[in-house]
């Protein structure tokens, strides 16, 4: 531990009531990140985190950098994500990801997290880094690497293998996190050990976790994430052995069934964040934002289970009812599992999670959720800060309300919901609401399955606001007046009272507001319907002057706040606003356009250009500059031909030289699970962990042979085919291990021989290719399921008792990269990704020609496809494309994808998921030039290819500049 920090640590755990230190950080105005700055101070206390003792409140949004293989759309991400109101980004880093081998690491090029951090740095948000070193993430392994099968000792926990293996992946990738910390002028907050480890309770563990952190520079405070019992052994940490400062909670209220997505509602509770440390801030360590497809019905439907009802509904419930604020969104980009990155049960290669930003990039109506209930958070300060407090009670037994307060400014947060949180009803009522300017009786209403929150006694910027019965989107100054934006739900009343010494001027500018003052109290109260958007401007009064936005959630949906040296701005009208400088009476947006239409900016400025353009304007009554904008330019995707076509597998012929393969002799394995026959011919053990397996087994027959008897573990989703002296036998499905006791008879197959097939005193050939789906995740620390093997496990002879002699072939170099670029889950065993069928540049000349993949029959084995096709996309514009299948998924065969030689994508049938669109990333896709489409298909039985086409996604005249990503060639 760094003797420094011990001192404070020690302060820390022995002053519970008091402020706690944890290093120096950087400060902003209005609860958001900023420049860097030396020499600050980050604390935290039952409340929140502070910066230099300012309040922070956290809204972070989860992303993975290794689902999306190309760092400059990284950004892209991060700029939609600070846009929709997060200030703070949540990374998991993964072990797997960046180690093929023990002792080896990479951190460069798609793997380059010290460029991931530099991004967030320099847009000023914050970020809570999870190295693990287990992830889970529905990766495989949870982000262990597969090597550490190999490797002595349980897995998270003490035992000395298992620990000397994680210290040597601390050892690289803590130095690159801790020179990123907000005490170094940095953006890393808050430091996450391991992941939901309430499974085990080995303090030991989570202590020498913390005591690496520490000697290996991190100062800032350590957290972790607890979930679905945070009232197990985690409750009780305090002061004792492997307690982290900040314990968080993950909340999955909505669970993960998306073929039901229109009636769940909360089937896993209330999903109110439980405060595990009265000395810490309420963390939400993981909040449902998306679900996996457990299901295989599609993402869009896990997209309408967490939709923006469900957000309005639990996330507000949350803020308020918990007084968390600590809020990170479990996904808020998905992304891809491209190479063999997926977890083998739970999910196939979308990752998109049904998340706010779609895997392809484009955003949804939950984004514009996120960003109403985010720019809320991050606008009004004294929500950093509260205690419980009398909420006001309604005069509806169907409607109830929950309070909170600032203790230091007085100001109320009120949440009005349905007394019965599954009610879809339509319900009126009166509250009784004492607030800091007085007891008032307010109407209210609540439409179906929805929650609001209501402010009173808040000073909005030079306003005095009493109560109001809309909701606050966010509020600024701009032009030395206040401009706030407020909405409710269409077609309903609202109401919002204002505070002035005396009597100010009214200007409804747009819709319908009527107001009324009362010289008594000095309330200005308005009354309008939320339809449209209405515009009041109030000025005198005594106070400065205000211009009230009111609206609906539709209407205020295309508002985006922008933080300059100038102030805050505020844009109306774009898809997206990326970012906003203000220099003298110009501002300038970088921003994206869907379609053509009208831009309105609100800005100490007078002349505008976007994206380097600059744009014709005029003011407004309402104070603001409104011009126009045009909308992206036609997108022309090209159609697919001139397809090349070769049979793969010579592999299954018996004259096949396997004499450079491994030789599979070991007669003992670390892994629990005991073979069903010798060698032990587990795939891990001879150094092949992803993608498929080539086994060749030699024997001299008896004549007596019947059939063979295999068994194969592949994970979910897997298969294995069989040859025998070039004879396809056929196919059987992989084992699925799930329990901690080994199913002795995993993935059996039996396979009769042909009459004549074999010759007594003859040698004879076994080919098989195992598909191998990924590594199980270790969430409940079960080293029978963690080492469970993926491959082989068994092969017999039925009704002979000749021995087997065994090689295998796994992806080329097994554990020794021949393609460090793509990295170590890209590829696999298959003899075209050996030899390079797969590359840019393949010679394939000599290979079949095919008119078109519509209808053309494949026989069992492997069959690759090859075309190539080139892109002249729009620049300045950002599209995302998609290869999409026209067909469902077929039963018979499956179609890995290659995109410039990097693996994006299984379609087919056996389980593989309901997908038939997959994404193609820029960077990987080259927008303007020349690109090399590989399919590999695998058929267990004779099947028919459907038609294959490039489809647009989204696109949007904006976007960032993106660079190809190194893929190396065929040479």
């Amino acid at each position: 531990m760094n003797r420094a920090f011990g001192a404070v640590l020690v302060a820390i755990l022995a002053t519970a009531s008091a402020p706690s230190a944890a290093g120096a950080t950087r400060a902003a105005p209005d609860g958001a990140p900023g420049a860097a700055r030396a020499g600050q101070v980050v604390t935290y206390d039952q409340h929140s985190v502070m910066l230099d003792g300012r309040r922070i409140l956290v809204q972070g949004a989860e992303m993975h950098y290794f689902r999306l293989p190309s760092p400059d759309l990284w950004r892209d991400v991060l700029e939609k994500i600070r846009a929709g109101g997060f200030n703070t980004v949540s990374l998991y880093f993964d072990w797997a990801y960046h180690s093929p081998k023990r002792g080896v690491y990479d951190f460069t090029g798609v793997r380059d997290v010290d460029r991931l951090l530099r991004m967030i740095d320099e847009m000023g948000m914050w970020a809570i880094v999870r190295p693990g070193p287990y992830i889970n993430a529905e990766t495989t392994g949870g982000g262990f690497p597969a090597w550490l099968k190999l490797v002595p000792g349980k897995a998270r926990t003490s035992a000395p293998g298992y620990t000397a293996a994680y210290t040597e992946w601390l050892d690289h990738i803590n130095p690159i996190i801790a020179r990123h910390q907000v005490t170094r002028g940095g953006s890393v907050l808050m430091y996450n050990v391991e992941n939901e480890y309430q499974a085990n309770t080995d303090a030991a563990y989570m202590q020498a976790l913390q005591d690496k952190a520490r000697a290996d520079g991190i100062d800032v405070p350590i957290v972790t994430n607890v979930c679905c019992d945070a009232g197990s052994w985690a409750s009780t940490w305090g002061s004792g052995l492997g307690a982290v400062q900040i314990p968080g909670v993950d909340d999955y209220p909505q669970s993960f069934d998306c073929a039901n997505a229109e009636t769940a509602w909360g089937p896993w509770g209330e999903g109110v964040t439980e405060r595990i440390r009265p000395d810490a801030p309420g963390y939400a360590a993981e909040y449902q934002a998306g679900a996996i497809d457990l299901g295989d019905t599609g993402y869009e439907r896990c997209r309408e289970l967490t939709g923006p009802e469900y957000m309005r509904f639990f996330y507000k419930n949350n803020a308020i009812t918990s007084g968390s604020t600590l809020f990170s969104y479990y996904m808020t980009f998905g992304g891809t599992n491209w190479g063999w990155l997926a977890q083998p049960n739970d999910v196939y290669t979308s990752y998109d999670y049904g998340a706010a930003i779609t895997e392809g990039r484009q955003l949804t109506a939950k984004y514009d959720e996120f960003k109403r209930q985010g720019y809320f958070l991050t606008a009004l300060a004294p929500l950093a800060k509260t205690d419980p407090a009398t909420a006001p009670t309604s005069d509806s037994p169907a409607l109830t309300a929950v309070a909170r307060s600032n203790p230091d400014t007085g100001t109320q947060f009120v949440l009005l919901r349905h007394t019965d949180r599954a009610a879809a009803s339509d319900d009126s009522g009166v509250l009784d609401w004492s607030t800091p300017d007085g007891r008032y009786r307010v109407p209210v209403r609540v439409v179906g399955k929805d929650a609001k929150i209501l402010v009173a006694g808040y000073d909005l910027g030079g306003q005095r606001l009493v109560w109001s019965t809309s909701e606050i989107m966010t509020h600024a100054a701009i032009g030395g007046r206040d401009v706030a934006v407020l909405y409710g739900t269409e077609a309903t009343g609202g109401a919002t009272v204002l505070r002035y010494p005396a009597r100010p001027r009214v200007r409804v500018l747009d819709g319908e507001v009527t107001s009324t003052y009362d010289p008594a109290t000095g309330d200005l109260r308005l009354d309008y319907r939320h339809e449209g958007l209405a515009r009041v401007e109030i000025s005198g009064g005594g106070r400065r002057s205000a211009l009230l936005l009111l609206g609906t959630h539709a209407t205020v949906s295309p508002f985006w706040r922008m933080e300059t040296d100038a102030g805050p701005v505020l844009v109306r009208g774009t898809s997206l606003v990326r970012s906003a400088t203000v220099t003298g009476a110009a501002v300038r947006l970088r921003a994206d356009t869907a379609a053509p239409g009208q831009i309105e900016v609100f800005a100490p400025a007078r002349r505008l250009s976007v994206n380097g353009q600059p744009v014709g304007v005029r003011p407004t009554p309402s104070g603001s500059l409104v011009g126009r904008l045009p909308g992206p330019d036609r997108v022309r995707l090209p159609r697919l031909t001139g397809w090349r076509t070769q049979v793969e597998a010579p592999e299954a012929a018996p004259g096949f030289d396997d004499s450079r393969w491994v030789v599979a002799d070991k007669t003992t394995s670390l892994s629990p699970y005991q073979p069903n026959t010798l060698p032990v011919l587990y795939a891990d053990d001879y150094g092949y962990h992803y993608g498929n397996v080539w086994y060749r087994g030699r024997f001299t027959a008896t004549g007596t042979e019947t059939a063979l008897k295999l068994n194969a573990i592949t994970g979910r989703r897997g298969s294995y085919l069989v040859w025998l002296n070039g004879r396809y036998l056929g196919a059987a499905r992989g084992g699925v291990e799930d329990d901690s006791v080994p199913n002795p008879d995993p993935g059996p197959g039996t396979f009769a021989i042909p009459d004549g097939l074999l010759t007594a005193g003859k040698p004879a050939v076994l080919s098989v290719l195992v598909e191998n789906m990924g590594h199980n995740d270790d969430w409940t620390v079960d080293d029978v399921r963690m080492r469970q093997p993926r491959g082989l496990t068994g092969a017999a002879l039925i009704g002979s008792g000749a021995a087997l002699s065994w090689r295998i072939q796994g992806a080329r170099g097994g554990e020794d990269l021949t393609d460090r670029a793509r990295g170590p889950l890209n590829n696999g065993g298959l003899y075209g990704e050996r030899h390079g069928w797969s590359l840019p540049g393949y010679p394939d000349g000599s290979w079949r020609r095919v008119g078109s993949l519509a209808g053309t029959p494949v026989a069992p084995g492997v069959t690759w496809y090859r075309t190539t096709f080139g892109l002249d996309l729009p620049r300045g514009q950002d599209t995302s494309v998609a290869l999409r299948f026209a067909e469902p998924p077929p039963a018979g065969h499956r179609v890995m994808l290659f995109l410039n030689g990097w693996q994006l994508g299984l379609y087919g049938g056996g389980g593989m998921g309901p997908q038939t669109d997959f994404v193609l990333p820029a960077g990987l896709l080259r927008h303007n030039g020349t690109n090399t489409l590989a399919l590999a298909v695998t058929a267990r039985e004779a099947s028919e290819l459907g038609a294959v086409s490039l489809v647009s996604l989204g696109t949007q005249r904006g976007g960032v500049p993106v660079l190809p990503v190194h893929s190396p060639a065929f040479r």
